[in-house]
């Protein structure tokens, strides 16, 4: 086994390098984690989600647990504003199960997971570097180490990346994403939105950009929040009120009236906004350096793929250590499975960011057989754990969806 008695250092101590600490060390390695923050990682709150069949497969192989407090739902609802009303109107329904996680609690699950890992917070790494004897070096502001593989775990900005790809640059989408968190109680007075992500995950389309709802786990027994995603232009330069601001009115201006009101409350638990990019490493690794999750890649966000992915490489790096007959051929084995999803996601996003944002169709014309044509020639034959089979209800286009008080025209 490649893994026995290994030293790894990973560079960067969130999902990715915590779930690549566990693959090391349950390969036999001796693994040590440098994560630069020194605040506390399990309070971020955003969502995130997993296909069903992964997250069973971790908590089968012990990366997860299986109590860990997750949000699944089994289908996908596709909403618009009514034309020339401020009501919302349901184009389809799609068989499409996701497992929604609360970005902060996954960490500190991959975190404890990490039995007999030194982990060290508040530690960034400066440099790494090939030792001219074999294996690499990370510096840090007040140490030294050498290494027999470096795994990159470090997001988009990698350190590591810069010793194994230093050509590799993100490229701008053109337009940005806002995320956002809302205690469940925002949603009193919309029973039917209450309703609608209690049983689904929703995607809401408007011109120029779409939103993404669903509920994940909260702080408490049993709690939920719900997690959105707008995307859309960013503010144009006279807009001075802060980037996070504009997504209400964003809001005001595409949503129907009771989602409109819903992003537009205060009590948000979380709400940032950031610039989509992406790009990908033709080779994820090369001995001594190996590159996981964001370092590696960066895909567009409607692909919902950057923790799954990340899961992924941590899954195949334990399995390439415990079946290779040396580090070098692991390494070797991990860039042959890796690199090509890397760049299938990649174009996967840009194909979706170019059909939901960049030239988004006349939703409010659509239906479910509008919807699965549009699915079917946006994807052009890619597989995606997001879109799956349309349900049939041959009454859906010519019905709105059931509208609450506010969801009547204003």
């Amino acid at each position: 086994m490649a893994g026995t008695g290994l030293r790894i250092g990973v560079v960067g101590g969130s999902v990715a390098g915590c779930a690549m600490a566990i693959a090391g060390a349950r390969a036999g390695a001796d693994v040590t984690v440098y994560e630069r923050s020194g605040g506390a990682l399990e309070d971020r709150g955003f969502g995130i989600v997993v296909p069903p069949p992964l997250h069973a497969e971790l908590v089968a192989a012990g990366y997860l647990d299986a109590g860990m407090p997750t949000a699944p739902v089994p289908s996908r609802i596709w909403l618009t504003r009514e034309r020339g009303q401020r009501r919302a109107r349901e184009l389809a329904r799609q068989d499409s199960a996701v497992t929604p996680c609360h970005w902060g609690l996954l960490w500190r699950t991959l975190r404890a997971k990490a039995d007999g890992v030194t982990y060290h917070r508040g530690r960034p790494v400066t440099e790494v570097l090939r030792h001219p004897s074999g294996g690499a070096v990370i510096r840090t502001a007040d140490s030294r180490e050498r290494y027999d593989i470096v795994v990159g775990a470090d997001g988009p900005r990698s350190v590591t990346r810069a010793a194994l790809a230093p050509a590799v640059r993100p490229v701008p989408a053109g337009y940005v994403v806002w995320r956002g968190t809302l205690p469940l109680h925002a949603l009193a007075g919309h029973p039917h939105v209450l309703e609608l992500v209690r049983s689904a995950w929703i995607t809401l389309g408007f011109r120029g950009g779409h939103g993404v709802f669903y509920l994940i786990p909260g702080a408490g027994e049993g709690a939920r929040l719900l997690a959105y995603a707008v995307y859309g232009p960013p503010p144009p330069p006279s807009w001075t009120a802060g980037r996070e601001e504009y997504v209400r009115r964003v809001a005001e201006e595409h949503f129907p009236a009771d989602w409109a009101e819903v992003v537009g409350r205060g009590a948000h638990t979380s709400l940032t906004c950031h610039d989509i990019a992406d790009f990908h490493v033709p080779r994820v690794a090369e001995a001594p350096f190996l590159l996981a999750g964001d370092a590696a890649s960066v895909t567009r966000p409607h692909t919902a793929s950057g923790a799954t992915k990340a899961l992924q490489d941590a899954l195949c790096l334990e399995r390439v250590l415990r079946s290779s007959s040396s580090a070098a051929e692991a390494l070797c084995r991990y860039a042959d499975e890796r690199s090509g999803e890397g760049a299938r996601l990649v174009a996967l996003g840009r194909r979706l960011g170019h059909a939901m944002v960049e030239r988004t169709p006349d939703w409010a014309a659509m239906g479910p057989a509008e919807v699965a044509e549009w699915s079917r020639a946006t994807l052009d034959g890619a597989g995606s754990y997001l879109y799956g089979g349309l349900q049939r209800n041959d009454g859906l286009r010519a019905a709105p969806a059931r509208a609450s008080a506010d969801q009547s025209p204003k």
